[in-house]
């Protein structure tokens, strides 16, 4: 089968597509011939070395892929050939096939297409989750979202307007902060041009925000933890600038605010019920328009590493994808 090789650990231009052995499921895993896979930071954080979890060279990246099951390994009873399904498979998705542990397998909702199921799960989960499980969002609150106009950023944008928050969304550029008013931020921030503790004062009457969204992590997070309100909470999502900041602690004590970690992955391994439950919200909204992922671009396989190259340089709006059937 035909799938982008990670050889050896680095930028997305060293990867490769070439042709690889097709991969045999083991016991508790299906085979999924893949339709779609979505785009997503912790790819070019695996390429790189970078991430939580460490794979073993060399692999594909590709964690969130749609398409249908062509094999079942012993063990598996709640699937069968030819069932369309989604699946977090960590990486390997990159690939014209993957084989998946069966308990991070869901069956497709009907009406959703490969497209859409393939870029939702990340971004809308990880969101959500931050949102309702970690922050305990409520009507009336304002919620500050930093990259804004990035995967996991324009999807709290959605979902926070959609949970009754007044959002506000910090980018850097006036294009993204264009995008973030269409999906309903009432207010927005350019933190390469205004200074942001400032903007987050003026915007909320002296007050500061409720809730702060972190998918970036760097220079902005003291100034962005600086305009929090009293009993705040600030999620930190990720470092997509690639520098983990350092918090001075005494402005968590001086704002009675809390500093809350979101790991969705590790969230959805422990707390599958729930995860559950969110997920099935999602589709829910998605199926009555309350929600739609904004796709930047759709790529080929042999067009990946460039996906992978926006994502790197934050030039991705929203989320891409790579087709393969």
């Amino acid at each position: 089968m035909n799938a982008l090789i990670c050889s050896h650990f680095g930028l997305p231009e060293t990867l490769e597509v070439g042709e690889v052995p097709d991969p045999q499921p083991s016991s508790g895993q299906v085979l999924i011939e893949v339709e779609a896979c979505g785009v997503n930071f912790p790819d070019v954080l695996l390429i790189q070395n970078k991430y939580q979890f460490k794979p073993e060279l060399p692999f594909s990246p590709g964690g969130e892929v749609a398409g249908k099951i062509i094999g079942i390994g012993e063990n598996v009873e709640k699937f069968k050939i030819g069932d369309p399904v989604l699946a977090l498979c960590g990486w390997g998705g990159f690939a014209e096939k993957v084989a998946v542990d069966a308990d991070r397998v869901f069956a497709m909702p009907p009406g959703l297409s490969a497209t859409v199921a393939a870029t939702t799960l990340y971004t809308y989960g990880t969101s959500y989750h931050a949102l309702k499980d970690r922050a305990n969002l409520q009507p009336g609150e304002t919620l500050l979202v930093l990259g804004a106009a990035g995967g996991v950023g324009l999807a709290a944008v959605e979902l926070g307007k959609l949970m009754g928050a007044t959002v506000i969304a910090a980018a850097s550029s006036e294009e993204k902060l264009v995008l973030c008013k269409e999906k309903g931020a009432s207010e927005v921030i350019n933190y390469e041009t205004e200074d942001l503790k400032t903007r987050i004062k003026v915007l909320t009457g002296g007050k500061g925000v409720d809730v702060i969204y972190d998918p970036v992590g760097g220079k902005y997070t003291e100034s962005a933890l600086r305009g929090i309100a009293w009993k705040g909470r600030y999620l930190i999502v990720g470092f997509a600038n690639g520098e983990i900041p350092q918090i001075p602690m005494n402005l968590p004590l001086l704002k009675g605010c809390s500093i809350v970690g979101v790991f969705w992955g590790q969230f959805s391994k422990l707390e599958p019920k729930t995860s559950f439950q969110n997920i099935h919200q999602l589709v829910k909204w998605i199926h009555e328009g309350k929600i739609k992922q904004h796709i930047s671009k759709r790529y080929t396989l042999e067009e990946s590493p460039e996906a992978l190259t926006a994502l790197l340089e934050r030039k991705m709006l929203g989320k891409g994808v790579i087709i393969l059937k």
